[in-house]
């Protein structure tokens, strides 16, 4: 019978501007930075190799042509002018000059341990094939080391081959200044994302600060707090969002004070005439001599004019929640005793419109409370006459009282059942707001739950609705126990 108290909290996703802002922009920029990187690893290979390249065919070619002279000659006088040429080479430190056989073999060398040797790279047998220069890189079939080669063909004047040239050179310091200068190139984009990320942040945040500040005073507006104004210290887009919000929450404002004097006026005026109707309405019914049809006349007047009498005291709480005026006033209360005061009230009107009322007193009596015995009463028989109202299809009114413990406090529950057709999903959050009446065609103000669910609050209380299993609705009040609260404290 009591509604089941656990909630459940889902932590929201939020997917902020900032966070959108950032990847759109980062990704951009780093997808401009990798290819800047790219092109520019490549312009310096191709700088470096390229240049690297066209220096050693120039100077086999050059050394070529030197030795031409040469080659008319014996095969003797060739080799000991190519020993004496490697012997005088000044670029032993950078270079390694090869003097090959056709056969492939390095005759003479200027590192003295790779002559005899058979090199086999493929330069070497390009340049024998076509008797032009051939250039090869990879790694050194004996050391493992990357290195550059380029081999020029020697050729008789018969055009027969007598031998070959060779320069070797190795690729490790061009690597590494190729390496060195893609680090560079890595380390100016890491800073070129790190300043668009901080010039993106700086940006971003002169753009959410306001729009937080204006989304906080917009649901400080919503909640209620009209009139509020924002301080526009903005000349752009967001300075007149800013102004269009101060001056829709200055309207807002005037509107609701206008209503709630209008409320306030039109209640108080409305209490006088009800008063006396309803007086002399009393008067009449006990008079003597009147028919049954003149009693059943006075008596419907009784009921509408208690009725609007309702509603104006309802008016009159709400001027005075909208005023701030509202106050609830706590004491020692037996709750079962208001409950059973309200119960009482209102079980003739369930007799008369054919309700049965179904409430079980505690065995034991509850302890005391803090509450306002007038208030709560208040919001009893709210509950109770709208159960009666939108329920009377069910037949059936059930009303509960206990304690229960949601595993922090210990509260007094009051749940009040009826049997009805219960309200539609899409109105049930909204039935406790001022003026909503949602797809009800009952009448009334729509502003008596909105009333008992501030007397509810100011007790530290909750008010909850639910489509209750089996059909109707379930209204359940709780209030806390024990409370610190001692006589004569208000709450404002």
């Amino acid at each position: 019978m009591f509604a089941d108290l656990r909630q459940d909290f889902k932590p929201a996703k939020l997917y902020g501007i900032k966070r959108r802002w950032l990847v759109n922009s980062l990704t951009a920029t780093l997808l401009i930075v990798l290819a800047g990187i790219v092109a520019f690893s490549l312009s310096v290979y191709s700088y470096y190799y390229s240049g690297m390249e066209a220096g050693l065919q120039m100077k086999a070619k050059t050394a070529t042509d030197f030795f031409a002279n040469y080659i008319t000659k014996t095969y003797a006088e060739y080799y000991q002018s190519a020993y004496r040429y490697t012997e005088r080479f000044d670029e032993r430190d950078k270079l390694e000059l090869q003097f090959i056989s056709t056969a492939g073999r390095v005759e003479v060398s200027t590192y003295g341990i790779t002559a005899g040797s058979r090199p086999g790279t493929p330069d070497i047998a390009v340049a024998q094939d076509t008797h032009a220069i051939a250039m090869w890189h990879g790694r050194n079939p004996t050391t493992g080391e990357r290195i550059i080669s380029v081999t020029s063909p020697m050729l008789y004047s018969d055009g027969r081959m007598v031998g070959m040239m060779r320069y070797v050179s190795s690729m490790e310091k061009v690597d590494h200044l190729v390496l060195l200068n893609i680090f560079a190139a890595c380390g100016i984009g890491a800073a070129i994302l790190a300043l668009m990320a901080g010039a993106s942040l700086f940006f971003i945040r002169s753009i959410i600060a306001p729009i937080q500040e204006v989304t906080s005073m917009t649901r400080a507006i919503a909640d209620g707090g009209y009139g509020a104004q924002i301080d526009n210290r903005y000349d752009d887009e967001i300075g007149e969002m800013v102004n269009s919000i101060n001056e829709m929450s200055m309207k807002i404002s005037q509107s609701e004070k206008m209503k709630t004097e209008f409320i306030s006026s039109v209640s108080h005026e409305l209490r006088t005439p009800l008063t006396a109707i309803a007086g002399w309405g009393e008067t009449l019914l006990y008079g003597e001599g009147l028919s049954s049809d003149a009693k059943r006349g006075l008596n419907i007047i009784l009921k509408e004019a208690r009725r609007l009498a309702t509603m104006v005291e309802e008016l009159l709480d709400f001027t005075r929640i909208e005023d701030g005026k509202f106050t609830v006033r706590l004491e020692p209360c037996d709750v079962e005793i208001v409950l059973e005061d309200a119960v009482a009230t209102y079980a003739e009107v369930f007799r008369q419109d054919g309700l049965k009322l179904s409430y079980e007193p505690l065995e034991e009596p509850l302890a005391e409370i803090p509450g306002d015995p007038v208030r709560l009463k208040q919001v009893f028989l709210n509950i109770l006459d709208n159960a009666a109202k939108y329920g009377r299809d069910g037949k059936m009114i059930e009303v509960g009282i206990g304690v229960i413990y949601d595993g922090s406090k210990e509260w007094v529950c009051i749940s009040i059942r009826d049997y009805g057709p219960g309200i539609p999903e899409d109105d049930l959050e909204q039935v406790k707001l001022k003026f909503y009446k949602g797809s009800s065609k009952e009448r009334g103000s729509g502003i008596g739950l909105a009333v008992c669910d501030e007397i509810v609050k100011r007790h530290s209380g909750r008010l909850t609705l639910e489509n209750a299993i089996g059909g109707g609705i379930e209204v359940t009040v709780l209030l806390p126990k024990p409370s610190s609260s001692r006589k004569g404290d208000v709450a404002r």
